[in-house]
C-alpha cells in the first residue's frame, strides 16, 4: 500500500463510477461555489454545461450584458470576473479549480445572438457562415457538441435548415446535438421529429435533452416518443436521451411569453409589457391560442408555481401558484403574471406542474436513457432535482419501485453518458481509468431534497472522489478542488 494512503471500510456499500449529469445548469456555480454541494453530495463527478442553447461563451461584451440579464433566473448575476470570451477561455477558468469536472456544449442561441442578434428574422448567408465559424471554433476548443433552446430567444428563431447547417459542423468534429426542442406540449412529437430530421440531414449524433411528454395533452403518450426514438435508431441515427426523475418542470416565468414578445431581448420585452396593444396580443397568445413559449399550450395558471425571485420584495410569492396569487389579490391571473414579470424584471423562476408519472417511468426504462438533473441552483425554492436527481433514481425508482435494477440504473448514470460523450476513461471502473468514484449504501440512498426543503443533501452517499481526490468523506465536503474542464 502506498505510504499515506487511507483505507476505507466499504462494507455494505456499492462502489460505482462517479455519476455524470448530462443536463446541468452549473455554468456559473462551478466558478463561484467551491463546495458545490448540490452536486458533490449526490455523487456527481462530471456535469455537462452550456445547455438549452444559452450560456456565456462564446460571447462579446454586448452579448454578455444581454445574457447576464436574460439568464439571471437560471444562474443569478454573481460579482465575478467575466473576462473570458471564447469557449476555450471559459474552460480555462474552470481549470483553475472546481469541485467536479465539466463538459461544455456550444450554445446555439448564444451563437445566434452574437452573429444575428436577438431579433426574430432569418439569418443571412454571411451570418450563417459566421455562426458555423463560431461553432467550429467552440468544437476545436473542446466542446462536445451543440445545444439548442428552441423555446427560448433567440435560438427559437432558427429554422430547420439553419440548425442542419450548424449541426454539420458539429458532425464534422464527431460531436452531438442536444436540443431543447420547440415543444414538450402540443406538437411535441412534431418537435421531436424535427430534431431527428436535423440529425438525419446533418449526420450529427442526437441527444434528446430532458426528453419527456408533458402537459395534459400528452398524458400516457411516453410510448409514442419512444416509438419515434426506436424508429430513428432503426434508421441508423445515433440517438440517446436524458431525463430527471420528477414530474414538475422548471424554467423562468418569462418563458411562458410568445416568442414575438421576447424578440430583441429583456429590455424590449419589458417595453412590450407596458404597451396596451401588444399586451392584448400577449394575452391572446397566452390564454386563447397557446403561446409557443409555453409549448403551444394555453397557460394553466394553477400549474405555475413561483420558485425564485430576483428582487427580495417579492419573496412572499415563492411557493404560490399564479392562480393562488390571483385569488388572494382579486386580480385576473394574467394581470398577476404580467405584474410579476414587470416587478421582477423577468428574473422570476417557476416550477411547472405538467408531468406524468407513466411517461417518466417509460422513458427512464429505455436502453438509450441517461440521467440529467436540469437543476437550477438559484432561487428561494428551486426544483429539488438540482440536489436530488441521482439518489432519487437509486432510492425511489430502484429500491422502492423496482423500475430499474440497481446495475441497470448505475449504467444509466455512468457508462451510458460517458459513451455518449466519448469519455473512454470515465463511467467505468478499470485500471487506467480516471478515479471518479462514488460509494453509496443501496439500502438507504435517497434524495434528501424535497419541494419544501430543496437544498437538503442526499442520504446514503458517504464518499465521492474526483480524479482520486476525496471531495466527500464520511458525508462531509472536503476542501479539494480536483475538477477540471474535460475537452473533447
Amino acid at each position: 500500500m502506498t505510504a499515506g494512503a487511507r483505507v476505507l471500510d466499504a462494507g455494505g456499500l456499492v462502489l460505482a463510477p462517479g455519476f455524470i449529469d448530462m443536463h446541468a445548469h452549473s455554468d456559473l456555480a462551478v466558478l463561484t461555489d467551491p463546495e458545490h454541494l448540490a452536486k458533490t453530495t449526490q455523487g456527481v463527478t462530471t456535469e455537462v454545461l452550456g445547455q438549452d442553447g444559452l450560456s456565456y461563451a462564446p460571447a462579446d461584451e454586448a452579448t454578455l450584458d444581454v445574457l447576464r440579464e436574460q439568464l439571471a433566473g437560471w444562474n443569478g448575476i454573481p460579482d465575478i470576473d467575466w473576462s473570458w470570451r471564447s469557449v476555450g477561455e471559459y474552460l480555462d477558468r474552470v481549470d483553475q479549480g472546481a469541485a467536479v469536472n465539466v463538459c461544455y456544449l456550444v450554445p446555439q442561441g448564444t451563437v445566434r445572438m452574437l452573429a444575428v442578434g436577438t431579433g426574430n428574422r432569418p439569418c443571412s448567408e454571411l451570418e450563417l457562415q459566421r455562426m458555423r465559424q463560431l461553432v467550429d471554433q467552440g468544437m476545436r476548443e473542446g466542446a462536445f457538441g451543440m445545444s439548442s433552446g428552441l423555446t427560448y430567444v433567440p435560438g427559437m428563431y432558427a429554422d430547420t435548415d439553419e440548425l442542419v447547417a450548424l449541426c454539420e459542423v458539429v458532425a464534422a468534429h464527431g460531436g452531438f446535438y442536444a436540443p431543447h426542442q420547440r415543444s414538450y406540449g402540443r406538437g411535441a412529437l412534431e418537435a421531436y421529429a424535427e430534431v431527428v430530421e436535423v440529425a438525419r440531414r446533418s449526420g450529427a449524433a442526437l441527444h434528446l435533452t430532458h426528453a419527456t411528454m408533458n402537459f395534459a395533452v400528452n398524458a400516457g403518450r411516453g410510448a409514442d416518443l419512444l416509438a419515434l426514438v426506436d424508429a430513428a435508431l432503426a434508421d441508423g441515427i445515433d440517438v440517446t436521451l436524458d431525463t430527471y426523475p420528477y414530474l414538475p418542470g422548471s424554467t423562468t416565468l418569462s418563458a411562458v411569453l410568445p416568442s414575438w414578445a421576447s424578440a430583441g431581448g429583456p429590455v424590449a420585452t419589458l417595453q412590450r409589457l407596458e404597451d396596451p396593444v401588444q399586451l392584448a396580443g400577449i394575452r391572446h397568445a397566452v390564454e386563447v391560442t397557446g403561446s409557443d413559449g409555453c409549448h403551444g399550450v394555453i397557460a394553466e395558471w394553477e400549474t405555475l408555481e413561483i420558485s425564485g425571485v430576483r428582487h427580495d420584495e417579492l419573496t412572499a410569492l415563492v411557493g404560490r401558484t399564479i392562480a393562488q396569487i390571483a385569488v388572494d389579490t382579486g386580480q385576473p391571473p394574467f394581470n398577476v403574471f404580467v405584474g410579476i414579470l414587470r416587478r421582477d424584471r423577468l428574473g422570476t423562476t417557476i416550477l411547472q406542474h405538467v408531468g406524468h408519472e407513466e411517461n417518466v417511468r417509460a422513458v427512464m426504462a429505455h436502453p438509450q436513457h441517461c440521467g440529467g438533473s436540469d437543476g437550477l441552483l438559484v432561487g428561494a425554492k428551486p426544483h429539488p432535482r438540482a440536489w436530488g436527481t441521482f439518489p432519487r433514481y437509486l432510492g425511489h425508482y430502484v429500491r422502492e419501485e423496482g423500475v430499474l435494477s440497481l446495475e441497470e440504473c448505475v449504467a444509466h448514470l455512468t457508462s451510458r453518458p460517458a459513451r455518449r460523450l466519448g469519455l473512454t476513461d470515465r463511467g467505468v471502473i478499470k485500471v487506467g481509468a480516471a478515479a471518479d468514484l462514488v460509494l453509496f449504501d443501496p439500502s438507504t440512498v435517497a434524495a434528501g431534497a424535497t419541494f419544501a426543503e430543496p437544498r437538503r443533501p442526499a442520504v446514503g452517499i458517504p464518499h465521492v472522489f474526483v480524479a482520486g481526490a476525496p471531495v466527500i468523506t464520511d458525508g462531509a465536503r472536503t476542501d479539494a478542488l480536483p475538477g477540471r474542464a474535460l475537452r473533447k
